[in-house]
């Protein structure tokens, strides 16, 4: 049986990751797929494996598993390059920016400043790092580079260029004092010596288009067909042709050669041992005690007996749109969207939808090895029949349409129902965006193009799901606007940007899938959207009943939302203008706003393309925080669906990258007080100089800290559930050491409640 913990890497014991890492705590944790292992390296017994969004440890005697990520250490996504040491226990990253970790007993640091040959502009991408003791040689788009583990830094670098044109390393070893290299022209060799960075001086082993190469003891090396061992400046091919060589790998007892569906292995001499296949395409694979253990795409390491261990996580990192349900449960969609559109482009990976039940994640056979072409925007779970799902599929092809699909708890997997065409056999029109549920349980849907091509024009309609007929009834909206996304239930109306038109619709159901009396409300540039706006993207509603719409040039507020949009002739929209340097600036001017979020505390999430993710109050006038790719564990700095658990304060982002989730301070904010906690408590300066949070307090709370003589130091309102004391006093100076008191009422005085503050400075 697996086990798995979230504590440092057992391979790295004596790492305190959280410490080392500056931009990561425990209030982060990673939802990242590990299915696909592309680099593995065996350590007494034990496995250290690299996936695309982190690596993780898994202890071949006991099951256990350990992860490390951007959540808890690491310093970004997309591993490109991954070895390791077991003598002197340092691992190295490389990623496909360009940068490094580098993964010590001591901590991890961040490398940034890889040499970049004159005037290259290729990919920065690590190809490759193979270790050598206390020396890793990189492989990169233009040569390759020798790195100190110990010092961290780089030595020697070489440039491959020949005729002003740069040739890539695709891989290098270190063996004996001789750097070997392969690349799409041979394979290539120099003593690390005073003339190693000068290209010329560089020999041609043997001509070819090679991709692997490895050593230990020996080296081996291949071509997509043919593998090699060299030995005393003979290269031999190995005794078996292969189809397309993913890797080769050299331990101290075996070469082992990696196919598409199946692993070789030769002894040290070159002869060929065995062959072990694990029923799908690996990427690499390496021998632990005489048992062959595979790194696979879709499943993460597997063992001759085709048993799986990896991290629990989602089939695949790419994630768009996410519903949060039930008892910790989540649907996530993986749709694409270029700009502010939606769009049909095909994932090659055909991703479909992944599930959480609340304990493990689930992925539908229905879409392993499907050759259905799903663009997956939306996808979410039938709250009257929670095992009933329904998706939409984006696509220009007959497949697309709305999708329903059951849930077997016994099976864990999902059975295709039906997939509705929403009434017409011409793949272009009705393309199903977004789905939602009103509060009688109604399915509504967003359609995209209903009629395009017809005297009409395109327009957006509203797909109402009939039980009954177990059918959709679509009803086109009165103005040709095309495009929709998904919609928002709140107070009887749908709430519906519009992003191919600077509009945006309130769409009136009565409540009912009937849409014959239906009414839809418009709004336009003229209600106050920016003048170079394109179109509207994403909606919130607050707990003031205010609508904050997000385009694709800002961001708007509509006021006492549900009665200003039935008047859409007088209906305006403002713009939030802090004060900036002592003049008035419309927040997110010119931004893209790709999703909003309200929190139980009215506090506003809002991600902005590029921009990372703000932590706004209530009115939008303080940015609480601000979160990017740079000082936070979120994999990307365009976030395209927040949403957050409102019982427990837990916020989800979504990315193409992946989904991270953040531990909010607010959750379950009522007029009354929660469980009122107070952190970090005790407050010693020298281990902690940020503000002191104070959590489950009530919407409206008025607080008084005083000292042990009674004397009130600071007081303060708080709204939305928890404040933050920055430890000063009336006058602003810091407080001196000693016990402080937090008396705190509610709004109109009917409950209170206490905390106290040790403060050490």
């Amino acid at each position: 049986m697996k086990k798995l913990s979230l504590i440092s890497l057992g391979v790295l014991a004596s790492l305190q990751m959280a410490n080392a890492q500056t931009i990561s705590s425990k209030k982060w944790a990673d939802l990242f797929s590990y299915n696909n292992v592309t680099a593995m390296k065996e350590d007494n017994g034990k496995i250290v494996a690299a996936a695309e969004n982190g690596i993780f440890y898994y202890t071949i005697s006991s099951g256990e598993i350990t992860k490390l990520s951007k959540a808890n250490g690491l310093h970004e996504v997309k591993i490109s390059a991954f070895d390791y040491n077991p003598q002197n226990k340092i691992a190295l990253i490389g990623y496909q920016n360009g940068s490094l970790d580098v993964i010590t007993p001591d901590g991890v640091t961040y490398v940034v400043d890889i040499p970049i040959a004159t005037g290259y502009n290729g990919s920065k991408k690590i190809n490759h790092i193979s270790i050598t003791g206390d020396l890793a040689v990189i492989s990169v788009g233009y040569g390759v580079s020798i790195f100190d583990l110990k010092k961290k830094e780089f030595k020697d670098s070489a440039f491959f260029l020949t005729g002003g044109i740069y040739e890539a390393s695709n891989e290098a070893t270190i063996f004996g004092n001789k750097v070997y290299s392969v690349t799409n022209t041979g394979l290539k060799s120099h003593e690390m010596n005073t003339t190693f960075p000068v290209f010329s001086t560089w020999n041609t082993e043997m001509a070819g288009s090679f991709r692997h190469i490895d050593s230990e003891g020996v080296l081996s090396f291949s071509s997509a067909t043919t593998a090699y061992l060299y030995s005393g400046g003979v290269s031999s091919p190995l005794s078996q042709t292969f189809g397309n060589v993913r890797d080769v790998v050299v331990n101290s007892n075996n070469i082992v050669v990696t196919d598409v569906n199946r692993v070789y292995t030769f002894n040290t001499n070159g002869n060929f041992t065995n062959t072990v296949s694990f029923g799908e395409e690996c990427n690499t694979a390496t021998t632990v005690g005489g048992s062959v253990y595979g790194g696979t795409v879709l499943s993460g390491i597997k063992n001759e007996s085709s048993n799986s261990f990896k991290p629990d996580g989602p089939y695949f990192n790419y994630a768009y749109k996410m519903s949060l349900y039930g008892d910790n449960q989540i649907l996530v969609s993986t749709g694409g969207r270029e700009g502010r559109f939606n769009t049909g482009i095909n994932n090659p990976k055909n991703p479909g939808f992944y599930y959480f039940n609340g304990m493990e994640w689930i992925y539908p056979s229905y879409f392993i090895g499907s050759t259905t072409w799903f663009n997956i925007l939306d996808v979410v779970s039938d709250p009257a029949s929670p095992d009933d799902v329904f998706f939409t599929n984006y696509v220009t092809s007959p497949e697309r349409g709305i999708y329903k699909m059951k849930y077997n708890a016994s099976s864990k997997d999902f059975t295709f129902t039906k997939n509705y065409n929403l009434g017409t056999t011409d793949s272009f029109t009705r393309r199903p965006v977004g789905l939602t549920f009103d509060d009688s349980n109604n399915l509504f849907a967003t359609i995209a193009f209903s009629g395009e091509g017809s005297a009409q024009g395109p327009f957006t309609a509203i797909g109402a799901y009939d039980r009954a007929t177990d059918d959709f009834l679509i009803k086109n909206t009165t103005s040709s606007f095309g495009a929709a996304q998904k919609p928002l239930f709140y107070e009887g109306l749908l709430w519906i940007p519009i992003p191919r038109v600077n509009s945006f619709i309130a769409y009136d159901a009565k409540k009912t899938v009937n849409t014959s009396d239906d009414t839809a409300y418009i709004l336009n540039q003229s209600n106050g959207f920016a003048t170079n706006s394109g179109g509207t993207i994403s909606v919130a509603l607050d707990k003031s009943g205010d609508a904050w719409i997000g385009g694709d040039m800002g961001l708007r507020i509509l006021s006492d939302a549900v009665s200003a949009v039935k008047t859409p002739a007088t209906a305006t929209v403002e713009p939030i203008i802090i004060e900036q340097n002592g003049l008035g600036e419309e927040l997110f001017r010119d931004s893209q706003i790709l999703q909003i979020e309200v929190d139980a505390g009215d506090h506003k999430w809002v991600s902005v393309d590029g921009g990372g993710v703000y932590y706004l109050s209530a009115d939008g006038q303080q940015t609480v925080k601000h979160f990017t790719k740079e000082n936070s564990p979120l994999p990307t700095n365009s976030i395209t669906d927040i949403k957050v658990d409102k019982k427990t304060g837990k916020v989800y982002f979504a990315s193409y990258d992946g989904i991270v989730t953040y531990q909010g301070d607010v959750a379950d904010v009522g007029s009354g007080f929660g469980n009122v906690l107070v952190y970090p408590n005790p407050v010693v300066y020298s281990n902690f100089k940020g503000k002191v949070t104070i959590k489950g307090l009530a919407e409206v709370t008025n607080i008084r800290i005083a000292d042990a003589a009674g004397n009130v130091v600071h007081s303060a309102v708080a709204r939305g559930g928890y404040y933050e004391w920055d430890l000063n006093n009336q006058r602003g100076t810091r407080v001196a050491s000693g016990v402080y008191f937090v008396l705190m009422t509610n709004e109109d005085g009917s409950d209170k409640a206490t905390a106290k503050i040790a403060v050490v400075n």
